[in-house]
């Protein structure tokens, strides 16, 4: 269905159960609700919701003694079980746990050759779900297994290995069809090695017509009280597939000996020789995430919270996140699980590494050319990217960290018409207006800050143009890469680190804990709402909406001075 494309035009679209009037750029809900704005309206004037800053104590994480966290399956049977979207429709991954996890001083590994990684699988259930016999699913899709280690050579530190991890891909499936499945080990005598029946739906093909029913977007989620009301909203929402922009668990907000988890662990533990991480906190996630990630694909990209260093010095690093996470980084021609692509309908999704060589001379940047190149915006008109820490920032916390990375690759993805970037590392929400090299832009990207999912580390406050708050030179270093902060040369910051106000590329921001649901409605209209979760507004109020408007007659494949280095 086409898009309005001229002031005055009147369109009917229909959004879900709801059927939305189009007059001009601006979108009208027929129950007689008021306008959503559009990206056409902008650029906006900066807008900052006042916080309530009692709200900012957080909240404990969930012990690993709560029943959601605990082991529940048989001790062979599998467990954390979740998918991942392949390259494109016709493909699933799916993975899980068995076995048990180890914590001690002298441990041995589990064989990961003891145990089969199988997928029994078609499209109606199977007429006996949870008995040994499976011969009801014409499918079988067999994998591979791994195990990995978190050791650390210092007294007084746990070492941990963990269970047996499988990942299988399911090939050759129908786009946009149910599948029954059954994972584990049918060997296994009485079914005691299988899960039980669940399912899931592929997504649809890539085409223009043809997207994804919602798909979430969440970051810095962890695992306290906020975070499970985070989950629990999410659900409600109905996704059909989750973008998770880092930062999943906040292990490494503990020591080795597990205890307590806490807001900044430097601060608690200045002694520790270096940042530890409790593995078990993995395991009690990935059993409270599967009764959603069983049936819902969700595609993660690294943190800075899953470097989990280890080893002498540290010098082994992200072992949790590269065992236990299946992405099509082969299919996508990455070969790596720190940066990959993947289509989800009429979207092409690029997932991209910050703490992995981001420079012009490296592997990802010639990774991003290839992918980009490849996209045929007539089959995929939608192209979103995501990534770990933003580029455009407005809060105190992680002001210009990652300033190097937007030096390196911004214009590359401006000049390809990338429409949409999710970013995360920031607890706080906001929403950029269209923006290039921190100018105004049409055609840049609507840049989101999504990372309130509700971790320990409690949310940020701090805005860097509030007094007092602008960072100095020496905070905000990155994990990974170099420091590249700068002065603004022009505009109202002319000469300055920080602005001193709201800045204008900035259109919203708050404080709150939630999600975002990202809904296409055609080729060039998508609605945005992110859903806050504070107790104090109200459940699942909406706290921002606007309609992300593709100009790509106007936009794509720009050829101006995009491919220069990018500083202001």
């Amino acid at each position: 269905m086409a898009a309005p494309t001229a002031a005055g035009d009147l369109r009917f679209l229909l959004v879900g159960a709801l059927f939305v009037v189009v007059v001009g750029s601006r979108l009208w809900l027929a129950d007689g609700g008021g306008g959503i704005p559009t990206t056409l309206d902008g650029p906006f004037a900066p807008v900052t919701r006042a916080f309530d800053r009692l709200l900012r104590q957080g909240s404990d994480d969930v012990p690993l003694s709560d029943p959601r966290l605990a082991p529940r399956a048989r001790p062979r049977a599998p467990e954390q079980i979740a998918l991942a979207a392949s390259a494109d429709a016709t493909s699933v991954w799916v993975s899980w746990v068995t076995g048990a996890a180890q914590v001690g001083s002298n441990l041995t590994p589990l064989d990961p050759a003891a145990v089969r990684s199988e997928v029994w699988y078609g499209e109606r259930p199977s007429p006996s779900p949870t008995a040994a016999d499976v011969s009801g699913y014409p499918h079988v899709a067999r994998g591979k297994a791994e195990v990995y280690s978190q050791l650390y050579p210092y007294p007084g530190l746990l070492n941990y290995t963990s269970g047996v991890i499988h990942h299988v891909r399911l090939r050759g499936l129908r786009p946009a069809t149910r599948y029954y499945y059954r994972c584990g080990d049918s060997s296994i005598h009485g079914g005691a090695g299988l899960s039980g029946e669940l399912s899931f739906e592929t997504l649809p093909s890539a085409a223009p017509d043809a997207y994804p029913r919602r798909v979430a977007v969440v970051g810095d989620l962890g695992l306290t009280g906020n975070s499970t009301s985070t989950v629990e909203h999410l659900a409600r929402n109905d996704p059909s597939l989750v973008v998770m922009v880092g930062d999943m668990t906040y292990a490494n907000q503990y020591r080795t000996t597990g205890g307590r988890g806490v807001p900044c662990f430097s601060c608690s533990f200045p002694d520790a020789p270096l940042r530890e991480s409790y593995q078990p906190r993995w395991d009690g996630w990935g059993r409270f995430m599967e009764p959603f990630t069983s049936r819902i694909p969700m595609m993660v990209i690294e943190g800075n919270h899953e470097i989990e260093p280890q080893g002498q010095g540290g010098s082994v690093t992200f072992a949790s996140y590269l065992a236990r996470f299946a992405v099509p980084s082969e299919e996508s021609g990455s070969n790596t699980k720190f940066y990959y692509s993947f289509n989800a309908g009429g979207i092409h999704f690029i997932m991209l590494g910050a703490y992995v060589d981001y420079n012009r001379t490296g592997a990802q940047y010639s990774w991003l050319q290839k992918d980009l190149r490849k996209i045929d915006r007539r089959v995929t008109p939608w192209v979103v990217a995501a990534w770990h820490p933003p580029w455009y920032n407005s809060y105190s916390s992680h002001y210009q960290e990652f300033e190097c990375m937007r030096q390196a690759m911004e214009g590359l993805l401006y000049q390809h018409g990338v429409d949409i970037v999710f970013s995360g590392h920031v607890h706080a929400y906001e929403r950029m207006n269209r923006v290039f090299n921190y100018t105004l832009d049409p055609c840049g990207p609507v840049y989101i800050t999504i990372g309130d999912g509700g971790n320990v580390e409690k949310i940020d406050i701090d805005h860097a143009d509030d007094p007092g708050k602008c960072p100095g030179p020496g905070d905000n270093h990155p994990e990974f890469g170099g420091v590249c902060h700068l002065n603004f040369t022009s505009g109202p910051a002319k000469g300055k680190f920080c602005w001193e106000k709201q800045p204008e590329w900035s259109a919203f921001r708050e404080s709150s804990f939630g999600h975002g649901i990202l809904e296409m409605v055609n080729s060039t209209y998508a609605l945005w709402t992110w859903h806050r979760n504070q107790d104090a507004y109200g459940e699942d109020s909406v706290g921002d909406q606007i309609y992300i408007v593709r100009q790509p007659d106007k936009c794509l494949l720009q050829t101006t001075s995009a491919s220069s280095d990018n500083t202001w």
